[in-house]
């Protein structure tokens, strides 16, 4: 059996078992998708976001591109967003990086790496903004790691700054933006402690009063 045979004989294998366990899941996932969650990921296959967090599916709203990122530029990611917020209505957006992240570690690099080289560019802005802290850290990994935390917390910033979200808030919707990093090694989220829930802590610049 081919390789994708076998990802078709496992999708089977799958469904006989969820529907062994509930008989409803199925229909009960056709009836609604009500998430409070909006999930803003690496693309990394090492970080499966439903199971990271114990949630079933339609439970997690879920986005994912190289390294994380929230550009304002990009459509895909802010057409999901918009979706999540006004149609979903969900409370929490979670912009998860992970340690070691490849993205990032190649934004670190000199060498090109094709295509995604002007993807990364904002990653390598970042750097430039911390570049004292970062290379007084003493090796590389480690540099890299605390790039890692750097990119998640910008790009918490960089959804506040959406019309999309302050609008939300305009509105009086619950909505809170929040910063976490994986670790591949042990399993855990660590929270980056840079939870936004309105404009307050968001520079008067990038409000949209509307």
């Amino acid at each position: 059996m081919s390789n994708v045979r076998q990802l078709i004989a496992n999708n089977e294998e799958w469904a006989i078992r969820m529907r062994e366990q509930d008989p409803d899941f199925f229909n009960n996932l056709v009836a609604q998708q009500t998430p409070e969650y909006l999930w803003i990921g690496c693309s990394d296959s090492r970080v499966p976001a439903n199971q990271v967090v114990g949630m079933a599916p339609g439970e997690l709203f879920v986005h994912r591109n190289v390294a994380n990122q929230v550009i304002q530029t990009d459509f895909n990611c802010l057409s999901v967003v918009q979706y999540a917020v006004e149609t979903l209505h969900v409370k929490h957006i979670l912009v998860v990086g992970h340690y070691g992240c490849g993205g990032v570690r190649a934004a670190t690099e000199s060498c090109s790496h094709g295509l995604v080289d002007h993807w990364l560019f904002p990653i390598k802005d970042i750097y430039r903004e911390h570049h004292k802290e970062l290379e007084a850290i003493a090796t590389a990994n480690e540099r890299v790691n605390r790039l890692c935390e750097l990119n998640v917390i910008e790009q918490v910033r960089n959804l506040a700054k959406t019309t999309i979200v302050q609008q939300a808030w305009d509105r009086g919707q619950e909505l809170a933006i929040h910063g976490w990093v994986y670790s591949i090694e042990d399993g855990l989220v660590r929270d980056m402690e840079v939870t936004v829930r309105d404009r307050a802590s968001l520079e008067r610049i990038y409000h949209f009063d509307v």
